[in-house]
Parts: C-alpha cells; sequence; structure tokens
C-alpha cells in the first residue's frame, strides 16, 4: 500500500482510497479532528467504518497485514496521527487464558515506561556530571511532558475508576477471561484501552456491550478527552450525547459525507447551523444525529428527484436527436422546378438542420457525460418469509422451566413461554441473560430444576458473537448448506434483505462483523422456528436495519424472546419484561 503516516496532536486523513480487489471501499477520502473533537463514523455495515479505524491505527501499516484482509496495492493517501494512538476493535485483544490483572497491568506497560523516562531524566538533572545541561533540561521537559498526558500518577485510582464506572469493578482481577461473560470482556478491553492513556481514541462500536450506567459514563469520558476521538456507532443516543461531528461513509453523490458538529469541542466557538450536506472535507451541519437522519434522507430525496428528472430529459434528447437526425436525410428526390431554388437556398437550410442535430448531439453527450449516478438502493429487511406457522395457542406451553439454576450464573423459580410470547430480557452485563437463552435453547444445562420443551419444537438462538467455521465460503453457499437447496430456492437469499448482491458471493471472513450478523440472522429466519431467541440483536447492525428487525419482530409467526440492553428498543417494547440482576429476576415474571 502507498499509505504515508505522519505523527502529530490531531487525526488527519488525506486522499485515503481504499479497495479491495471486488470493490472500491472509499475513494479520496479527506477529514481533520483536531484534540478535543470527536468525530462519529457512521454508514451501513460494509460501508468502511472498521477498515477505516484500523488503517487510522497502523495495522495495515505492513504489506502482509494488508494482503490477509485483501486490501489492494492501490491502497494510497496520507494519515497523520498522534504517536500513541490506540484502537478498540470489535475482535477482543487478548487470548481466553489470560487473567484481568495481567490484561491490565499490560494496558500500563507504555504509561509505566514513561514514568520510569521521567524519574531517569529527573535523576539526570539532579545530577551536575551528566553532561550538556541543556540536552538534560530538554529530556526532562520532554518526559515530563508525555507524563501529563499519559497521567502517569494516577494510574492506579484510574484503573479502579474506570472498573467501577463500566461496571466491572466488583469482579475482581484474578480471574480468567474465559471466566467471563462476553460483555464483561468487552468492558474490560474497553477499560484496558482508556486505562493506557492513549493521546487519540480509536474506538469500534465502543457501546455494543454496555448498559445505561455505563455508556453514559463512557460518554462522560470521551467528553473530557483532551485528544481527538473518532468512534464508530449505531447506537443514536451515544452519537448525539458523544460526537462533536459525524462522517457517513454510506454513498452519497459526491462520496462519504463530512458533517462538522453541531456541538465543538472545548475551547472552541460553536459552529453557525446550516443543514446541508457536502463532499467529506468540511461542511458544517447544525445538528444532531437525529436531525441528521432527517437531511440525509432529504438529501437522498433529492437525489433521486434530479436523478429521475436527469433521465426523464435524456430520453427526450434521444428520441428528439433520432428525429431530427431523419430530417436531415434527403431521401425523397427534388423535383426538377425545384432544383434552382435548392440552389440558392437548399445549403442554408441544410447547414440550418444540420446545427440543430449537431446541438442536440451535443446536449446529449454533456448530459450522458455528466449526468448523476443512480442512487444505489437501500438494504431493506424484507421481513419474516412466509411458510412457518406458530402452534396455536391454545395447544399450551412451548418451554417451561421450574426452579432451574445454573451454579454462578443463574436461578429462577418459573419461567414460561407461549406460542405468540414475546417477552424482553433486561439487565446488567454478567445479569444472567445471555445464560438464560442457552438454557432456552438447550446449548446450556441446568445443575439444577426441570427443563420442559414441547415435542417437536424448533428453537434457534441468534447469538452475539458470529463465528463461521468456514470463512472462505460464501454467504450463498453458507446459506444452501443450513436450509438445504430446496429451502434456498423457495426462500432465496437476496430477498430477505439482509446481504447485499454484491456479497453474496464474498468470502464469509470477508465481511465485516454486522455483515456476517445478517448473515447469520438470515439463517434463522428463512426457516423460522417456534421459539426464536436473540442475544443483543442490534448490536452490529445500523439503525435502520435494527429498526425494520425490531418491527418485523412483532408480527412473528412464533415466540420471540430477546435479550438486549438497547436503550431505543426498551423504549419501544409493548411485550412482557424480565430484568434479572445477579442471576435472578427482579421481579419474578411468569407468562400466561
Amino acid at each position: 500500500m502507498a499509505v504515508s503516516v505522519i505523527h502529530s496532536h490531531h487525526l488527519r486523513v488525506d486522499g485515503l482510497s481504499v479497495s479491495y480487489p471486488d470493490r472500491r471501499v472509499f475513494s479520496d477520502l479527506g477529514f481533520a479532528v483536531a484534540p478535543g473533537q470527536r468525530l462519529g463514523l457512521i454508514g451501513e455495515n460494509g460501508a468502511g467504518k472498521s477498515t477505516l479505524l484500523r488503517l487510522m491505527a497502523g495495522e495495515f501499516e505492513r504489506a502482509d497485514a494488508a494482503a490477509s484482509v485483501g486490501l489492494e496495492a492501490t491502497t494510497s493517501g496520507r494519515i497523520t496521527r498522534p504517536l500513541r494512538t490506540a484502537l478498540l476493535s470489535q475482535e477482543l485483544p487478548f487470548g481466553p487464558d489470560e487473567r484481568i490483572d495481567a490484561v491490565l497491568e499490560a494496558a500500563l506497560a507504555e504509561v509505566r515506561a514513561i514514568e520510569r523516562e521521567l524519574d531517569a531524566a529527573a535523576a539526570a538533572l539532579a545530577d551536575d556530571s551528566s553532561g550538556d545541561r541543556s540536552v538534560v533540561a530538554e529530556r526532562y521537559s520532554a518526559a515530563l511532558d508525555a507524563a501529563e498526558r499519559a497521567d502517569v500518577w494516577s494510574a492506579e485510582a484510574r484503573r479502579d475508576e474506570l472498573l467501577d464506572g463500566l461496571g466491572v469493578g466488583s469482579l475482581g482481577l484474578d480471574r480468567r477471561v474465559d471466566e467471563l461473560s462476553g460483555g464483561q470482556r468487552s468492558r474490560f478491553a474497553l477499560a484496558a484501552l482508556l486505562l493506557s492513556a492513549p493521546e487519540a481514541l480509536l474506538l469500534d462500536e465502543p457501546t455494543n456491550h454496555l448498559d445505561d450506567a455505563a455508556a453514559a459514563f463512557l460518554e462522560a469520558r470521551l467528553r473530557a478527552w483532551r485528544g481527538p476521538v473518532v468512534f464508530a456507532s449505531h447506537d443514536r443516543a451515544f452519537l448525539d450525547g458523544a460526537a462533536t461531528g459525524l462522517l457517513d461513509l454510506d454513498p452519497g453523490r459526491a462520496g462519504a459525507l463530512a458533517l462538522a458538529g453541531a456541538r465543538s469541542a472545548p475551547g472552541m466557538q460553536d459552529a453557525a447551523p446550516d443543514r446541508s450536506l457536502a463532499a467529506a472535507g468540511g461542511t458544517v451541519f447544525g445538528g444532531g444525529f437525529s436531525e441528521f437522519l432527517e437531511v440525509k434522507a432529504e438529501e437522498r430525496d433529492r437525489w433521486r428527484r434530479q436523478y429521475d428528472d436527469e433521465q426523464e430529459e435524456l430520453r427526450r434528447l434521444r428520441i428528439g436527436f433520432a428525429e431530427t437526425s431523419r430530417a436531415v436525410s434527403h431521401n425523397a428526390p427534388i423535383s426538377d422546378r425545384n432544383k434552382m431554388a435548392f440552389g440558392r437556398r437548399g445549403d442554408r437550410v441544410e447547414q440550418q438542420v444540420s446545427r440543430r442535430v449537431r446541438n442536440a448531439q451535443l446536449r446529449l453527450e454533456t448530459l450522458e457525460r455528466e449526468q448523476v449516478r443512480k442512487p444505489p438502493a437501500p438494504l431493506v429487511f424484507a421481513g419474516i418469509p412466509s411458510g412457518s406457522h406458530a402452534f396455536d395457542e391454545e395447544s399450551g406451553l412451548l418451554v417451561q422451566l421450574s426452579e432451574i439454576a445454573v451454579d454462578g450464573r443463574l436461578s429462577l423459580e418459573a419461567l414460561q413461554v407461549a406460542p405468540l410470547t414475546r417477552l424482553l430480557v433486561t439487565g446488567a452485563n454478567g445479569a444472567g441473560k445471555s445464560t438464560l437463552l442457552n438454557v432456552l435453547a438447550g446449548a446450556q444445562r441446568v445443575d439444577r430444576g426441570i427443563v420442559h420443551r414441547r415435542k417437536g419444537l424448533r428453537v434457534q438462538l441468534l447469538e452475539q458473537d458470529v463465528r463461521f467455521a468456514d470463512p472462505d465460503a460464501s454467504p450463498r453457499r453458507l446459506y444452501e448448506r443450513t436450509l438445504g437447496e430446496r429451502r434456498a430456492e423457495q426462500v432465496p437469499l437476496g430477498s430477505l434483505g439482509l446481504i447485499a448482491p454484491r456479497d453474496e458471493s464474498r468470502p464469509v471472513g470477508a465481511l465485516s462483523v454486522g455483515q456476517q450478523r445478517r448473515l447469520a440472522l438470515a439463517l434463522v429466519i428463512a426457516r423460522p422456528p417456534h421459539v426464536f431467541l436473540l442475544d443483543e440483536p442490534t448490536n452490529h447492525l445500523s439503525l435502520a436495519l435494527a429498526t425494520d428487525l425490531e418491527e418485523a419482530l412483532g408480527a412473528y409467526p412464533g415466540a420471540v424472546v430477546i435479550a438486549s440492553h438497547d436503550r431505543w428498543l426498551r423504549r419501544r417494547w409493548a411485550g412482557e419484561e424480565l430484568e434479572l440482576a445477579a442471576g435472578s429476576a427482579v421481579p419474578a415474571v411468569a407468562l400466561r
């Protein structure tokens, strides 16, 4: 790749173009994030948010690293970033057998090194025989500046504050990573990143596993962060509260859309309101994320209208050009009495007709060359396919739990799932939500109690962490394997509106986390089970698709049980709720 890197106190991208072998992600992308500013990246799954963050973090600076994910050598541009820039990836950076205290101490390694350098520089400054005093003083000044930026004197206090604020302070530091839930592991990864006190933060979906209190804590931390921050998120509330600017990576008429924020960084004057959109690089947007969605919808409508108007004009020009061209051809012979007249006026008439033809051709060629491209069709979830029906309400319960317990994780007196149950399970990370779903799915055995399932019952679980055993297989192939060729023909993958046609033949390992989650969803709903279990279903999904999914689940032909911390989903939920705390119901709920 030909991406150059420069170190500075701000983040900046200039002329960045990124391609995979089968598609271009973005072209000539440019934006800047000053210290104290927080840029939110938004866009459909696969638009390039994670790729952009990893490029900014320097993960693909080696050719072998770029080749491993299929980035082409044509990827080019310039990236400016602070020397200490850290990335929170959706893929956790530690192994299952690592201990939490070791993970956190490793996060402090650079801070400890800065502290040691400060001590050494201070000792040299105090030693009169240590050489050139100006050089020694300059070394100490640089070490002190680095120590202040890394906040080396409060490392332990910050560690405890971060763990408590993210809701994992009571778990103990001597536990192994594999003893924690997926949400707890993600919180520890976030705590470790913030504890390392980098100058710049790059965060990929940081709120996916955070409850309300932890999300508010992170938002406050980011608002007080002195360095530049860039984060990708589908969490509308978090974007509204944390971002000072938005960069939309969904395709627009001029590529990516950059919107400088309504809320300026500390010490900066607020930007003037401007509800327009423009090419990446600097148009001010004077509103929050909710307003942005309205503006983007208006811009898309204008784009569609302009495209339709230009296509209609092209159609008229082509017809007019064809008719005018036919008028130029003199198929009929000139009569004898008109030959003299034609000799006097014919050249002038023919020139006028030819001029009209040339003008029509010029207008047609200009519009064909400069016409706006067709707006890409938005990916819209098509809903639950037909072919599956719920059990009759009078036929009894589908699943019944009685006095069940999974030691150290879950303890419930009773839970009943009827044919058309709609249950939302809430609670903090580690409260037992995922454990309960696994018990209902039959993937987790209970240590005590009774689990009764109706005979012939089909239960499917959409898990938080999606893993496909064959990363080289395409979504279409995996879909056919799972459903069988006959069912895959009856309900084509493309008909579900979850995977774009261009992605159906790509290796699943080359898809984004969100695209893989959508494929997992497609594998379930293509043959709807009697009981559909969803663990944090809106994680990794774009806001539009998350909304479509929620609406579709309301008419699902069976029982639906969702575990989620999503604030928007919870506010809109119309079914029953079960709150868990430390594995127990608060209060106990039994569905009838």
